[in-house]
């Protein structure tokens, strides 16, 4: 593990990760249709030296579209081409289906992005698993094993297109006339149970070569997806045992590959409300998440095995109801909730600390963060995070100026970036085409 950790920051609909943050004061509210406000979110980030920007993605949506809106960007290629003109080092991380994409338009779409960003990109190799997305696409959705045989052989084909243009194949001798060598430019020929392509891909190399891969998932189908093809995983964890435990079988899953396990980063994830005090952080999620709470409360008392009355929101849950609790063996966010109760919050304070979001939640001053980072980082369990904050506008200059200074004054993070690509930025080695030393299934 390196000396120091790698930080990326959620770049999603232009708000925040609140269901509220479109209402939050100061937020132009027609942010979602805005690629201006993407890229000065993505400029205060690159301010603040983190090292890459993740965009998820799901074409759909299946929300409350009535007061909230979707969680995803409008294209999250169309967002990063935005981003990478008006941003010159942070990474830039995007999403692809491998489900319902056709590798070579995944081949071209990524490769085209990592020139046009001068060796920047990333791809987030993921499969589709909702059948609200594959009815978008007029299909049902296929089987776990077929879409993970599918996924397999798409990274593999994307590879070995990204590889069909010769590193030197572009000559571009305006004197010869000689524009490239075509030796170097070939066909692949190659297809699997899934899915096929001829090639070539008629894209030269970025300064990085080509796209860095990502993976988010943690299945065992992913395990053995990222340990075969992915620099970095993107995670899901609520305890340090638990990320370390994540961490430890991606590694392994590497090594089962044929490749170096130190080569493979895990992220986990964290969700911020900095402000100067724990209150004023907790305010301000209640003010643009209370909505929600009502029916939180009830997942909250099911979590806790207790029976919350969801009228009695600013009650502290009682004694009696403390000392009965359970926490859910299922659910791993349910020991910090129970801990949080414990500390005679009222029922809306104790959601206001997000004890039920799908990351941990720092609410409070830029130094809790640092102290829950440097904690997890320390202990072995991340090799970084990525972070999302709770209202883009203020929540990253509060992570940029308030978080990030004080890991960088503990020795923790980076003051400069020292190199200008995304796999500078990770530390992972260089490849073009299929990296040869991955071994087992599914090759195409």
């Amino acid at each position: 593990m390196s000396e120091q950790m790698i930080i990326g920051m959620h770049l999603g609909n232009g708000y925040g990760n609140l269901p509220g943050s479109w209402r939050a004061p100061g937020v132009d509210p027609t942010s979602y249709a805005s690629f201006d406000a993407k890229v000065r979110h993505a400029q205060a980030a690159e301010r603040g030296k983190l090292q890459f920007l993740f965009l998820p993605d799901g074409p759909t949506h299946v929300g409350d579209i009535e007061n909230e809106p979707p969680n995803f960007n409008l294209d999250v290629m169309v967002t990063v081409a935005a981003v990478a003109r008006e941003t010159s080092r942070i990474g830039l991380v995007a999403t692809g289906s491998t489900t319902f994409t056709e590798p070579f338009t995944l081949a071209r779409q990524f490769k085209a992005l990592d020139v046009l960003s001068h060796g920047r990109t990333g791809w987030n190799a993921v499969t589709s698993s909702g059948e609200d997305v594959a009815a978008n696409y007029g299909r049902s959705l296929p089987s776990g094993p077929e879409r993970y045989g599918r996924a397999h052989e798409t990274v593999q084909l994307v590879q070995s297109l990204w590889g069909s243009w010769g590193e030197s194949a572009w000559v571009h001798d305006q004197e010869t006339g000689r524009f490239a060598d075509a030796d170097q430019i070939a066909p692949i020929n190659l297809g699997g149970a899934h899915v096929a392509s001829r090639g070539p891909l008629y894209i030269p190399p970025s300064e990085q070569g080509q796209p860095v891969i990502f993976h988010a998932g943690g299945s065992a189908n992913s395990l053995e997806l990222a340990g075969r093809f992915a620099d970095a995983v993107i995670g899901a964890a609520f305890t340090i045992e638990d990320a370390r435990a994540q961490r430890d079988a991606f590694r392994r899953a590497a090594e089962l590959a044929g490749r170096d396990p130190d080569e493979i980063r895990f992220f986990a994830g964290l969700m911020t409300s900095i402000a100067d005090t724990r209150r004023d952080a907790l305010d301000r999620r209640i003010l643009l998440s209370g909505r929600t709470f009502p029916q939180r409360a009830v997942y909250l008392g099911r979590m806790l095995g207790l029976h919350l009355d969801h009228t009695h929101l600013d009650e502290p849950v009682s004694a009696q109801q403390l000392s009965a609790a359970r926490p859910s063996p299922g659910d791993p966010r349910s020991v910090h909730a129970l801990a949080i109760a414990r500390e005679g919050w009222t029922v809306r304070d104790v959601l206001a600390h997000g004890v039920i979001d799908y990351h941990p939640v720092i609410v409070g001053p830029a130094s809790d963060a640092a102290d829950h980072m440097q904690e997890w980082f320390e202990a072995g369990a991340v090799d970084g995070f990525w972070v999302s904050p709770d209202v883009y506008d203020g929540g990253i200059d509060a992570l940029v100026d308030g978080v990030v200074p004080v890991l960088q004054d503990r020795g923790l993070f980076h003051r400069e970036y020292e190199g200008t690509t995304l796999r500078d930025h990770l530390d992972v080695p260089a490849l073009y085409g299929p990296d040869p030393r991955v071994t087992g299934r599914a090759d195409v």
